[in-house]
């Protein structure tokens, strides 16, 4: 019987060199070793992903990724990147990436609220936690993705935050992630938030480049909330080289009676793959997820979620606009699961888009696999272009066409953007549109009506 063995891209050629060549001296005990071992035995076995495998039809990765960059092993601290750090205008703790590797000297590490622990993930993985292998697992839906996969085997460093229960955060916790930019690298980072019993506060994530060269990143964050908690998480991705490629996973697994918002904003990113594993661990639990993604030239941002009802009375929403100009590619692909047992499951989901032009594409894959009787669950997903009639209002009573313009694609977005419960980071996010509105390849003015 003949034995067929797949052709190996040049990029996976070298993926398996360089976990060969560094897999004994990234972090990590006897449990993560092994973890690390299946995880590329896994990968490699996938081999990059690729249009055929349905949860990457859209994005092919392999295609994409002709070659494998050399991995980033250390921190760049240039003065770019120190720059850059210094213009982000957050309030609260501020734990800085570089390159993917923990930054004590740039991290605001000073007044750490009570109740709160920081250490690095390279710290954690070789701190012999019995947990830590199955924190880093994340949720069951997770499982068998190769992106992520790759993620767990090369992941060298990142954050580890945990919210003792009871606390509550008075100001966000930001974890800013830096590509130095100054040599093509390839990054892979995770980072873990384990809030308590009853814990409240927000996470920030905030991915953006310090120089001109592209870089291959892939990373994730990893939840666990306990009961009755409220967390909330917001990441702007944004400021990367056009040629850079992100695979970005977020994984959460929340517990009852509690709260879990995660909103996302993609804009001049290059070409971004989003994808949410989320898991209900208990009963009368609320989770959204919501976004912006701005789109123009070349850019491409896949929007992908499995949100999985395991347990009776779970609330979802999900919502994501997309605003696409020039040849830019928007993709959402979202996935509902309802379990038998997750009776009384209320679930919302909508992606809603505008084409600015005809060069711009929206690719919408809406799921729902319900096998629960007792259950209210709706999809939608629209794609149009601007409302001529809200255009007219506007430039009756004077307005440019330009600014007309801006004015409802400010207020499309916006209706994502409200969800976003802490004013100052909605302030800031708003802003992050209101600029890319500013300086997008607007439409030559034709004058009032």
């Amino acid at each position: 019987m003949a034995i067929v063995t797949p052709l190996k891209t040049a990029a996976e050629q070298a993926l398996a060199q360089q976990f060969a060549n560094v897999k004994a001296e990234l972090p990590g005990g006897v449990a993560v070793r092994k973890l690390r071992e299946d995880a590329f035995a896994g990968f490699e076995a996938k081999g990059l992903p690729h249009r055929r495998l349905e949860s990457w039809r859209y994005t092919d990765l392999r295609m994409l990724l002709r070659e494998a960059n050399p991995l980033a092993v250390g921190s760049a601290e240039s003065q770019a990147v120190r720059e850059r750090v210094a213009a982000l205008k957050l309030d609260g703790l501020k734990l800085v990436l570089v390159d993917g590797a923990f930054s004590a000297d740039l991290s605001d590490l000073d007044a750490l609220p009570d109740g709160v622990t920081i250490q690095s993930l390279a710290d954690a993985l070789v701190s012999q936690r019995e947990d830590l292998t199955r924190i880093l697992a994340g949720p069951g839906v997770a499982e068998g993705d190769a992106g992520l996969m790759l993620n767990t085997a090369l992941m060298r460093d990142g954050v580890m935050i945990e919210i003792a229960a009871g606390i509550e955060l008075a100001a966000p916790v930001s974890i800013i992630s830096i590509a130095s930019g100054d040599e093509e690298r390839a990054i892979f980072s995770r980072s873990v938030v384990l809030a308590g019993k009853g814990a409240k506060g927000s996470i920030v994530e905030i991915s953006e480049s310090a120089g001109a060269k592209a870089a291959q990143i892939n990373s994730s964050i990893v939840f666990e909330t306990g009961d009755e908690s409220e967390i909330q998480h917001v990441r702007i991705v944004t400021r990367q080289a056009a040629e850079s490629v992100q695979v970005l996973s977020l994984l959460a697994t929340v517990g009852a009676h509690a709260k879990f918002d995660s909103f996302a904003l993609v804009c001049k990113a290059g070409t971004v793959r989003q994808q949410h594993f989320v898991r209900y661990a208990g009963e009368h639990t609320e989770i959204g997820l919501r976004g912006v993604n701005l789109l123009g030239g070349q850019e491409h941002s896949d929007v992908t979620l499995v949100m999985d009802h395991e347990v009776p009375h779970g609330t979802s929403r999900e919502l994501f606009k997309s605003i696409i100009g020039g040849e830019g590619t928007g993709v959402f692909q979202g996935k509902v699961i309802v379990r038998p047992h997750a009776q009384k499951t209320d679930g919302g989901m909508r992606s809603n888009t505008l084409l600015l032009n005809d060069g711009a594409v929206m690719f919408n894959k809406p799921e729902l696999e319900i096998f629960a009787d007792d259950v209210v669950c709706g999809h939608g997903a629209t794609v149009a272009q601007i409302d001529g009639d809200q255009l007219f209002y506007l430039m009756a009573r004077g307005l440019p066409r330009p600014q007309a313009e801006a004015l409802v694609l400010q207020a499309f977005a916006g209706e994502a953007v409200e969800f976003v419960a802490d004013e100052g980071l909605r302030a800031l996010v708003m802003g992050e549109v209101e600029n890319w509105l500013a300086t997008r390849e607007a439409p030559a003015d034709k004058g009032t009506v």
